[in-house]
């Protein structure tokens, strides 16, 4: 950050920040390290001595109603899992993901080491990243010596779908900016790959509910698609993630990870969850409608927002610095980027204490005098 625009946030910051009576903080005088992932709570919190508890972690685009897992029988855990267990769940997976056959399944420890594996996989000479986006695929593919480019604009990654041995990421919806692709639009790249013998891998993490998945053109030979399971659910700490693919590359993927991908937890959980259309149904409807709350009252506060995915979206305003400390100050914990000063990332309150919470918090920053 230049000194310049230091000076512009931490002048934003000191004009901002309305705290709790009693309040004290550490936060208003220099600006506070950038956490490298959302849900670190109590990382950020300690700055914010006094704050009100319990925190509010809004710092994730994580469903916050959690879907009412039935926990295995203890004695599952004294055990390895079975391969038919396994089997079972791909079949459930591909029933809910809308391929054609289980064997395009491919079961992982959350979606993030599906992420780590793909250079292992793919082989790829270079790769080519839609961005601004998660950290998580370009450092995957550079932590394997692999050249990794970020662009901005779909043409640009058309255009390197064109060169041989090329990985195209896309992920879709967008994390942290909610952009949403049309499945034409992103199956026209995936012909580019398959032309030019390059892959498209579309990551489809916050896809639950609020597109049509590319997984509706599988087995395509150029395409792999990577869902998550904790976030829609609200059980990340189950740590459950699939990749779809064509059935030879799939096939190749449960090679490179070997026997006993995830565990028995994982497999009851994906196995329940995944069964049942109605919740997510319901879960989904619950999701946007609070979604809409959480916009209106962005809006009433002043504050430009933008993004489709549902379970989060991005606020832009010069003052995000201050806007963030600020909240935090309220016990509200939100998303900030080091490489997007202008933004905070806002996910969704998971009750009407919380909702109530975020009112008041928004308020008293609307009604803050603000820098010019």
């Amino acid at each position: 950050m230049n000194t310049k625009l230091t000076q512009k946030v931490m002048d934003a910051t000191m004009h901002h920040v309305v705290l709790p009576n009693g309040l004290s903080s550490v936060a208003g005088a220099a600006e506070l390290p950038v956490p490298s992932h959302g849900g670190q709570v109590q990382a950020v919190m300690r700055h914010f001595v006094g704050a009100p508890e319990p925190f509010m972690d809004l710092s994730t685009g994580i469903n916050p109603a959690a879907y009412p897992l039935v926990w295995p029988d203890p004695k599952a855990l004294q055990r390895l899992p079975e391969e038919g267990e396994e089997q079972a769940l791909q079949q459930i997976a591909a029933c809910a993901y809308g391929v054609p056959t289980p064997d395009m399944v491919v079961t992982g420890a959350g979606s993030q080491s599906l992420i780590a594996l793909l250079p292992r996989l793919l082989g790829a000479r270079r790769a080519c990243v839609l961005g601004p986006t998660y950290s998580g695929h370009r450092q995957a593919w550079e932590h394997n010596g692999v050249s990794c480019s970020g662009v901005e604009h779909v043409q640009q990654v058309r255009h390197a779908a064109q060169q041989t041995g090329t990985a195209c990421v896309i992920c879709n919806p967008n994390n942290p900016d909610g952009r949403l692709l049309g499945v034409q639009e992103l199956a026209a790249v995936a012909e580019l790959c398959a032309q030019a013998g390059s892959w498209l891998v579309v990551d489809e993490a916050f896809g639950d509910f609020c597109t049509r998945s590319m997984a509706s053109i599988l087995p395509h030979p150029a395409l792999v698609v990577l869902r998550s399971f904790g976030k829609s659910y609200g059980l990340p700490g189950v740590r459950l993630g699939f990749l779809l693919a064509a059935p030879a590359l799939a096939q190749k993927a449960r090679s490179l990870l070997g026997a006993w991908p995830v565990g028995a937890v994982a497999l009851a959980a994906g196995m329940q969850a995944l069964a049942d259309t109605h919740w997510l149904q319901q879960a989904a409807h619950k999701a946007r409608l609070a979604h809409a709350r959480l916009t209106d009252m962005l809006h009433g506060a002043g504050l430009a927002w933008r993004g489709q995915a549902t379970l989060f979206t991005l606020v832009d305003t010069p003052h995000a610095y201050g806007l963030w400390v600020h909240l935090c100050g309220h016990g509200i914990v939100t998303r900030r980027f080091a490489d997007r000063p202008d933004c905070l990332r806002m996910g969704l309150p998971a009750n009407e204490p919380e909702w109530t919470r975020l009112a008041c918090a928004l308020k008293a920053w609307r009604e803050a005098p603000q820098s010019a």
